[in-house]
């Protein structure tokens, strides 16, 4: 899906690591949320609370997913999942396009 419609957008920008990392909230008509946005070259830890599946549309990235010890160089378009209150780890080697899902259980 390439695009998205009938949706609230939350004004307020969502900035994290001194702006290297942004996006916009997403709400939809039947409750989820969704934030799009982007991500510069550095090295990120996200923690999560609902269960997160995240859409990489560009870039360059390694992940390290909750219970691994190595990252894991993905190919884009790609997308992977991180289960709730866990962290994950990010290296992001170019700016990258990233769409996270928040997946209430």
């Amino acid at each position: 899906m390439s695009e998205f419609t009938n949706v609230t957008a939350v004004k307020a920008a969502n900035i994290y690591y001194d702006g290297k990392v942004t996006s916009r909230t997403l709400k939809f008509a039947d409750g989820s949320t969704k934030s799009l946005g982007i991500m510069l070259p550095g090295e990120y830890t996200f923690g999560t609370e609902l269960k997160e599946i995240m859409e990489i549309m560009a870039g360059e990235l390694d992940v390290r997913l909750p219970g691994e010890s190595d990252f894991t160089t993905l190919t884009v378009p790609c997308s992977f999942e991180v289960p709730a209150n866990s962290s994950f780890d990010l290296v992001i080697k170019a700016p990258t396009d990233y769409c996270c899902s928040y997946i209430s259980e």
